[in-house]
């Protein structure tokens, strides 16, 4: 199981250290493109950089569970990625074979469709059974925040909850809109504090992250971490850790 924890600090006044900020990081490496030697150099960056976790394909859980055996960095990987239209039974599926293979933490993507249609018992019960596929992995939401309207995205952030999952999350990063700064305050004024909150889809600067983890996002999936970490040494200067 995971050691990441939810209990991350938000920072207002002053910047964090290139360890905190590395630790609120999910490196992705999810492209369809990748080959695996891209695949490989992009979990050296994670093992490099210790970020919270490199999530990958699930075809490639087994080469980044033997690239970062031992490390503070966490398995992670995808399920019914990216539309979440696969039935319960492919992805709970997907989420043991995952959990075989070496993963320690799992997004999964709820039935969009469903959700919009006000079957919010169907979502409920699908992210539930997913959490008991788990067996005990961090699980985290995705909802595809772009496609919803408030009402949906809050009855989806509830129902994520109350079927135990561990984070919320706001995107896959490959429909047209990505993590916001509304959704991420309405995303942390809706689950209770021991729920996370993940951004993902544009997460590309330092900026960018510093403001939504003010507003409540502890976790990120960012494909510019080493970009990000690095204008974090830039501002904090010589002898910065």
């Amino acid at each position: 199981m995971s050691t990441a924890s939810l209990d991350v600090p938000r920072w207002t006044g002053h910047l964090p250290t290139r360890a905190q900020v590395a630790r609120m990081i999910d490196h992705s490496l999810l492209r369809p493109e990748l080959t695996p030697a891209e695949v490989d150099a992009g979990l050296r960056t994670a093992l490099e950089c210790e970020v919270a976790s490199a999530c990958v394909r699930p075809s490639d859980i087994g080469a980044a569970s033997a690239v970062l055996d031992g490390s503070v960095v966490a398995v992670g990987t995808v399920v019914g990625f990216p539309h979440g239209s696969g039935t319960v039974a492919a992805k709970v599926f997907e989420t043991r074979e995952a959990v075989s293979l070496g993963a320690t933490e799992i997004d999964i993507v709820i039935n969009i469709g469903r959700l919009r249609a006000g079957q919010t018992a169907y979502v409920q019960d699908e992210i539930a059974a997913l959490v008991q596929a788990a067996e005990g992995r961090i699980v985290k939401v995705i909802f595809e925040n772009c496609y919803l309207t408030e009402p949906e995205k809050i009855a989806g952030y509830r129902a994520a909850e109350a079927a135990g999952a561990h984070y919320v999350k706001t995107s896959t990063g490959f429909a047209p809109g990505g993590a916001t700064a509304e959704d991420i305050a309405l995303m942390r004024r809706t689950v209770s504090p021991h729920v996370g909150v993940k951004a993902a889809g544009g997460v590309r600067t330092l900026d960018a992250l510093l403001e939504l983890n003010r507003l409540g996002a502890t976790r990120f999936g960012a494909t510019a971490t080493r970009a990000v970490l690095d204008d974090l040494d830039r501002r904090r200067g010589p002898g910065s850790d």
